[in-house]
């Protein structure tokens, strides 16, 4: 798969950088052949240093005659950009580099909200047009919005962007309770790290839940945070908050998912009541108890469909779906598909967990680096154990 991301003057390296750590790992851990080029649509290719009569005499030369090998080829034309921390990136490829690629990425935008310009526009539109995804990560979702792609749909910015581009785009239904915005063509993501979020995803859509999990613990994050999560959280969470109330409890839900695990059960677990659990669980992990429960079982199930032979009627039990029809109307609202599509469309590209890789299952508020297994108690396999890490995204300005 072809990669093209978009460079411009002015662009953070960080924001630069999310793109081509996620999607180039996936490369060099083997999982796919997906290959991440730099654009710009500031392109001037170099002119030709030959004056008129080296071209007229290359023109009138013999096609017969071979070339001497000993004159280099000549190198493709290239642009460079100046990031906003002063560092010169060279060797950028032109516009045609987006027009060969299957995903079109513009990773951020200028602060003050800018309109893009009309080649980036032509070129969104264009891309788009003929079938590529496009994604615009954080304040990318501006020149998105210039090029008509999210007009009358769901979209997220940087929530610092959501006033401003909802006075001049009052047709997009901005969206700021959550971190990422999917509609199969067109993707974009909230601000700063969430984009992590977002190329995980894509990461996930196309090759699976264990791939995306393997680039998450290479890269050392947080293999899956729900995209329903808010941007950022108000207050403060405690320190260590992995020994509090909260990351207790969650990091015990998650051993007790095949279990029934209401709302008033995990207050009990945390000694709380039922109504200082709930905001305390908000504050903490962004989330409703509820939502991050189901999160979590269709994510168990996602694990057991790609590594297992069991069947979805034997899954549904295994993950705490009240039955198959559950886990179908589960799947649907979190995947847009049913267990057994996801299951044809991931195992085969899944890699074979009898090879002794270590793979890990997804968890919102879980830490890329830990792993470790026990086994199940009821013979569902190898279940990683997942240590919760509820630190909440501060609000920072791209």
């Amino acid at each position: 798969m072809r990669i093209a991301v978009h460079a411009f003057d002015g662009v953070t390296m960080f924001h630069l950088s999310i793109p081509q750590m996620v999607f180039g790992t996936v490369s060099r851990l083997g999982l796919a052949n997906w290959r991440v080029s730099l654009f710009t649509t500031d392109f001037e290719p170099a002119p030709s240093t030959g004056d008129s009569t080296d071209s007229a005499c290359t023109d009138r030369a013999d096609p017969a005659q071979p070339s001497d090998p000993a004159t280099p080829a000549a190198s493709p034309p290239s642009a460079s950009i100046r990031t906003s921390e002063g560092y010169v990136l060279s060797g950028l490829g032109g516009p045609d580099l987006a027009g060969e690629a299957d995903v079109v990425v513009v990773p951020a935008w200028f602060a003050d909200g800018r309109p893009a310009g009309r080649r980036l526009r032509s070129l969104l539109k264009a891309a788009h047009a003929r079938g590529a995804s496009v994604v615009g990560l954080c304040l990318g979702a501006i020149p998105l919005a210039e090029a008509g792609l999210i007009g009358g749909r769901r979209a997220v910015t940087h929530w610092r962007a959501f006033e401003p581009l909802a006075r001049e785009h009052p047709e997009i239904a901005l969206d700021e309770s959550v971190l990422y915005v999917d509609h199969g063509d067109v993707l974009t993501s909230a601000g700063a790290a969430s984009g992590l979020d977002a190329c995980l995803h894509l990461v996930r859509t196309r090759l699976g839940a264990q791939a995306a999990n393997e680039v998450a613990r290479q890269l050392v994050i947080a293999p899956h945070r729900e995209g329903g999560q808010a941007q950022y959280i108000e207050r403060p969470v405690p320190r260590h908050a992995d020994d509090a109330p909260i990351g207790r409890t969650a990091a015990w839900a998650l051993e007790h998912l095949d279990e029934p695990l209401p709302v008033e059960r995990l207050a009990r677990t945390a000694r709380m009541s039922t109504r200082s659990f709930i905001r305390a669980f908000r504050e903490a992990t962004g989330a409703a108890p509820a939502a991050w429960v189901r999160a979590q079982r269709v994510r168990e199930a996602q694990r057991l469909l790609e590594s297992t032979d069991l069947a979805v009627e034997q899954v549904a039990p295994a993950c705490g779906f009240g039955s198959t029809v559950t886990m179908r109307q589960a799947f649907a609202r979190a995947l847009g598909t049913t267990p057994s599509a996801y299951r044809r469309r991931f195992r085969a590209a899944s890699p074979d967990p009898a090879g002794g890789r270590d793979h890990s299952t997804g968890g919102s508020t879980t830490s890329g680096a830990s792993s470790g297994a026990r086994t199940s108690a009821r013979g569902v396999g190898s279940r990683p154990r997942l240590t919760c890490s509820l630190s909440p995204r501060s609000p920072t300005a791209s």
